[in-house]
């Protein structure tokens, strides 16, 4: 990501201040019992052609592959849909097979990779692209709801069936 490290919470918070300023970027902060254990985002938001971006998803090590890092971004997606966007991206770092693999678990279909797309920390990245459209959500958002539900994990939380073996 183009983002971090960060030297202390002051300077990611100056991050999101200034996300806050902008017209296109909406960030929403990840609270996992009153601790705030990430951030994700909303952006190059396109409400006249129905597009908008997840983004800069960043949680802490705590957070990152649990149920509420899933949860995080199945409300964000959802939040996208419910108020009328038809498609959603994801974009991550060719390199990044984590982001990636996240990416096809939640049901977003890859579209390619646009090679050099930016260029930061002195290196050129590749973008992985990948999205999910409003008539794919149809069908995600039962999966996802499905696994997210109580029934789906027993009493030490761990699940009892896989999202990527989800109906």
């Amino acid at each position: 990501m183009p983002l971090g490290p960060f030297g202390d919470a002051a300077e990611l918070g100056q991050l999101i201040d200034s996300m806050n300023k902008a017209r296109d970027v909406f960030p929403y902060a990840v609270i996992v019992e009153n601790e705030v254990h990430g951030f994700l985002t909303q952006m190059r938001t396109q409400p006249d052609i129905g597009t908008i971006e997840v983004g800069w998803i960043t949680f802490s090590p705590m957070m990152q592959r649990t149920t509420a890092s899933t949860e995080a971004i199945y409300l964000l997606v959802k939040h996208a849909f419910d108020t009328g966007y038809r498609r959603v991206e994801w974009k991550c770092d060719a390199l990044n097979q984590r982001s990636r693999n996240t990416a096809e678990r939640l049901g977003f279909s890859y579209e390619g990779t646009f090679r050099q797309a930016t260029h930061y920390k002195g290196r050129n990245r590749d973008s992985a692209w990948f999205a999910m459209t409003d008539q794919d959500w149809i069908l995600n958002s039962r999966r996802l709801e499905n696994w997210l539900s109580p029934v789906n994990f027993d009493d030490d939380g761990t699940q009892r069936q896989r999202l990527g073996d989800m109906p």
